[in-house]
């Protein structure tokens, strides 16, 4: 409910060309006389005794001879903060303006002024006035000869509207350009306000940064702790920021003000103007990500947090809204993909990035359709026999326009745009229809690898298509093993150990893929449903390079025959290598020593000649 407001803290205005009509309004609106203990009756009758309390103050009264000389004093007072509650206008002051052009230009001005119309019953009709100035609730029309009480009347409660608006209007505004929940700027004023930072900088010569900020893996704070905890974090953070952009003006901008918005989400963004040196927006950004890295008690929960920022500077980099926004965002995203805190700043080379990302995302799209997809087979041996006893499926893609695209390129960017789940349904459909043919041919063939993403492995229907695959390849299931990484295993995302369980229950077969890399718990390990650890490359490639590998992959073996684990050695490719694994009694590898991946056909010769190792 709007506080109750004294009539000194409104302002009216008189613009009367008689200067005892002024008079006249001083008087009557101090309400020391009789018009004060006529309202005072008035209101007693309307309230009883449960009537507002009446100040008995003085309404702060300027007064115009002219229609000009009026709208001036209103424009001058607006601009210094303290704008006219109500305006009271006579109808005719010759020479200048009459009374509806006044209010006309007032309004122009000032549109949320409230006006009284002072007029002789024979100057306008109700019907002339909303012609020439149309429908509004903010006109009153007070015909000459008036009493003072109808004076003191409009005075109040127009006075009390004009703040009510004031309120309501204030109250819209921090909705329509303030985020609910941090109190910033939100990204509608933040766009509004970096245009008007361009403007004056293009206007003055000066120099400015924008920075992009995006919090690390906020969304894991949602799914564990709540989007309760989330959102108290977030006004934290909100709060460290503001506190740090204040601690770290230089004098030289202390009269530029930094502006700091919640684009939406965990993303912020915050304008640098008046730059002197490049350097100080390093400065306060290398700040941010320290303030923000600081462990922060919530609800009982300690979280600490990094942050990727991306910086762009106007007008080197751009000098209009939309080019620094993508700057930004570009610096941001490369920052992100470097690692936790990273501070990056724009490159041209990155729009050549992106449209290359681009281009082969458009390509990507329709790369299953066009059939530009294909299955290479890399040989898994058994060392104990020497014999090919697997394979392991790795996807291809061959495109008429880009050539043979690594998989490292293709393959993050499908994970990243949700295509790998149809990608990955087609290279386990194509795998395993493969291996089932081998091995009605009658090829020796024990089991065909598969991996799988992280994002294909979260699918909600991953294990019925799963299932449906080995029902319709009449593969048996122990003849399928799916690969996930140990960070998979690890990071322990929602859903993973129960489509574990789930795909166990089926009877597939289940590899940890790079394992060694990914810090895992041992008894974490002992209560996974998983079958296979297939070694990082990197450990056999420091056997005798004076890596100190090789104990550490002795504990390996020794752990997983504990355990009842098959172990797979990745990236063999020397025979002394070979030579350490089965002393170590290591009972499977792959590698170039073997064979690199192989195309169907290749595959299937590799197959059929049986080679032994």
């Amino acid at each position: 409910m709007m506080a109750m407001m004294k009539n000194s803290d409104f302002r009216i205005l008189i613009i009367d060309d008689n200067v005892a009509i002024h008079e006249d309004y001083r008087k009557t609106l101090a309400l020391k006389d009789l018009a004060d203990k006529n309202l005072l009756e008035l209101e007693s009758e309307l309230f009883g005794d449960s009537r507002p309390e009446v100040q008995t103050e003085n309404f702060n009264i300027d007064c115009a001879l002219q229609g000009r000389e009026g709208i001036d004093m209103a424009i001058r007072a607006k601009n210094e903060g303290r704008p006219y509650a109500v305006a009271f206008v006579d109808g005719r002051m010759p020479p200048g303006l009459d009374g509806i052009e006044t209010i006309r230009e007032l309004w122009q001005a000032c549109p949320d002024i409230q006006v009284v119309l002072c007029t002789a019953y024979s100057d306008y009709s109700w019907r002339d006035v909303q012609k020439m100035l149309g429908e509004s609730d903010s006109l009153v029309i007070l015909k000459k000869p008036f009493d003072t009480v109808e004076v003191v009347q409009l005075a109040h409660a127009l006075t009390r509207k004009w703040a009510l608006d004031q309120e309501i209007q204030g109250r819209l505004h921090k909705l329509a350009f303030y985020d609910g929940l941090t109190g910033l700027p939100n990204r509608t004023l933040f766009l509004d306000r970096l245009e008007m930072v361009l403007q004056m900088g293009k206007r003055h010569g000066q120099a400015g940064a924008l920075l992009f900020l995006d919090v690390d893996h906020f969304k894991r704070i949602n799914d564990t702790l709540g989007h309760k905890v989330g959102d108290h974090l977030l006004k934290l953070l909100s709060q460290r920021m503001t506190a740090c952009l204040r601690a770290t003006d230089t004098v030289a901008r202390l009269h530029c003000q930094d502006v700091i918005a919640r684009m939406g989400g965990d993303e912020f963004s915050v304008i640098l103007p008046c730059l002197e040196q490049p350097d100080e927006a390093t400065t306060v950004a290398l700040r941010l990500a320290e303030q923000l890295t600081q462990p922060i008690d919530v609800d009982g929960n300690q979280v600490s947090l990094t942050t990727s920022i991306g910086i762009t500077y106007f007008p080197e980099d751009g000098n209009d809204v939309e080019t620094l926004l993508k700057n930004a965002d570009l610096a941001m995203f490369n920052a992100k993909h470097k690692g936790p805190n990273a501070v990056m700043f724009y490159q041209e080379s990155m729009n050549i990035a992106v449209m290359k990302r681009l281009t082969m995302e458009n390509h990507l799209r329709q790369a299953i359709m066009r059939n530009e997809f294909s299955l290479h087979y890399q040989p898994q041996i058994s060392l104990s026999t020497g014999q090919l006893i697997g394979f392991e499926a790795l996807l291809r893609w061959n495109s008429p326009e880009l050539g043979a695209v690594p998989p490292l390129d293709f393959i993050p960017l499908a994970e990243e745009n949700g295509m790998i789940v149809t990608i990955g349904e087609w290279v386990l459909r194509t795998a395993c229809a493969q291996a089932r043919s081998w091995i009605e041919q009658g090829l020796p063939l024990q089991r065909m690898a598969v991996n799988v993403s992280l994002r294909q492995f979260l699918h909600n229907e991953f294990t019925q298509i799963v299932s449906q695959v080995l029902v319709e390849s009449s593969l048996a299931p122990e003849q399928l093993e799916l690969e996930i990484t140990e960070s998979m295993i690890m990071s322990d995302p929602p859903g993973v150990i129960r489509t574990l369980h789930e795909l166990k229950d089926q009877g597939v077969q289940i590899a940890i893929d790079d394992f060694g890399t990914g810090y895992s718990s041992l008894g974490r390990l002992r209560d996974l449903p998983i079958d296979c650890l297939k070694i990082d490359r990197s450990f056999v490639k420091g056997i005798s390079m004076g890596m100190r590998h090789e104990p550490i992959l002795n504990a390996v073996m020794i752990m997983a025959a504990g355990m009842g684990l098959r172990v797979i050695a990745e990236g063999v490719e020397t025979q002394e290598q070979v030579d350490f694994l089965r002393t170590c009694q290591c009972p499977e590898a792959q590698g170039y020593l073997f064979s690199r991946p192989l195309n169907d056909a290749d595959a299937t010769s590799f197959l059929q000649e049986n080679r032994q190792f």
